[in-house]
């Protein structure tokens, strides 16, 4: 058996030769010949970054893992560009990268969105680049390919008030996280603060969940700061005032929201639960004691750092990880693609809340038995799966 912690099975760096920016692919592990793992898009992305997200894909795949199921999952990878996804150049260098990717993504790397990237854009720059779909590669692998990929549309057709299904699925994963641990902590949603950081898709589809399960949201971070209002912010409302970028227009702000352009201002905010929702390693060993909520759910890939975490379980505080909260994206489009669920807003919903509960309450129950941290429960948990994965399929066959 190989460690969960070994190296991944391929990494490489790729440099444009218009722009000479970099982008980089990890292949952390294959299952079936196929693996699965976004593609992200921002400045200073590294191939560090990369390769961590792509082992946290191995892990959200194992985590999911039901022989019952007709969704099997894949093996972990991740794909990264070094730029500014506002950068006029931007597109041109993801048309390119898809280009020189085009031969991983053909035969074993499905991708998709993330960070700095929509699902619609990556769709439109992977025709652009030659290519059937993002997920072409898992095609073999399906019993009725051509009515698999007519599920797999209509569900990205799908809408709920005017928001895709795609991008509310993630955020239903992230709320009902949120929901399980207070429920098994017998804390009540009425009166129960958040703080969110980042009201982009899983974000914004987070806050949306939370407060329509009777949380208060009382803050939201975005690249202009913080929007606060001890009271309770109207979601909706800044939801349908926001860009592309999931920043708000001001303008939409209540006379009681308050504004302030502390980037970190949402980590002091008091609430129970804090959901950091945008980018990697935001809450540090500096910052980290300013928080005095008494959840940290990781709504982001790698928000809080290890030492940062360290500190905080001393202090009593609980850090749901990125690894089994915000699986839930990843999940749906397996269980949509090879049929588990069909293009329904309400079944996905429904699979995806009873699926992130019960992965959520046994993560909380090892922890508890282990006396260690939800993390490294999570851990534990894909250590005893990965052995029963390579039983069944072999390592990289």
């Amino acid at each position: 058996m190989t460690a969960p912690d070994s190296s991944p099975l391929m990494t490489l760096t790729w440099t444009d030769h218009v722009t000479g920016r970099q982008g980089h692919l990890v292949v952390d592990r294959l299952v079936r010949g196929v693996s699965s793992g976004g593609l992200r898009m921002r400045a200073g992305c590294t191939l560090d970054e990369v390769a961590g997200l792509a082992r946290g894909m191995t892990m959200k795949e194992a985590l999911h893992y039901n022989p019952q199921s007709r969704y099997i999952p894949l093996g972990g990878a991740k794909g990264g560009i070094d730029c500014d996804p506002q950068d006029p150049e931007a597109y041109g260098v993801l048309v390119r990268y898809l280009r020189a990717m085009r031969p991983y993504i053909e035969n074993f790397w499905t991708t998709g969105e993330d960070l700095g990237l929509t699902q619609d854009l990556v769709d439109r720059a992977a025709a652009e680049a030659g290519l059937v779909s993002s997920v072409q590669a898992v095609y073999p692998l399906l019993d009725d390919e051509a009515a698999a990929r007519r599920r797999l549309a209509d569900a990205f057709a799908v809408e709920v008030d005017g928001i895709g299904l795609d991008e509310l699925v993630g955020g239903c994963g992230v709320a009902e996280s949120v929901l399980a641990a207070l429920d098994r902590a017998g804390v009540a949603y009425p009166g129960t603060r958040v703080a969110v950081q980042g009201l982009g898709t899983m974000g914004g589809a987070t806050a949306r969940f939370l407060a329509r399960a009777g949380l208060t949201v009382v803050a939201v971070a975005d690249v202009k700061g913080t929007i606060a209002n001890p009271a309770g912010l109207d979601i909706d409302a800044l939801l349908a005032a926001r860009d592309a970028y999931g920043t708000v227009d001001r303008s939409a702000l209540r006379p009681a929201d308050r504004e302030l352009p502390d980037d970190d201002a949402w980590l002091s905010t008091e609430a129970e639960v804090l959901v950091p929702a945008a980018v990697s390693y935001t809450i540090d060993t500096v910052n980290q004691a300013r928080i005095t909520a008494r959840w940290i759910v990781e709504a982001a890939n790698m928000p809080v750092l290890p030492e940062a975490e360290e500190m905080l379980t001393a202090r009593g505080v609980t850090v749901l990880p990125d690894v089994v909260v915000n699986s839930g994206t990843n999940a749906w489009w397996w269980w949509t693609l090879f049929g588990d669920i069909g293009a329904d807003a309400d079944e996905a919903f429904a699979y995806t809340r009873r699926s992130m509960r019960a992965l959520v309450d046994q993560t909380l129950t090892r922890a508890e038995a282990d006396s260690t941290t939800p993390r490294a429960a999570a851990h534990a948990i894909v250590a005893d799966r990965l052995p029963l994965i390579s039983e069944r399929f072999g390592w990289y066959q």
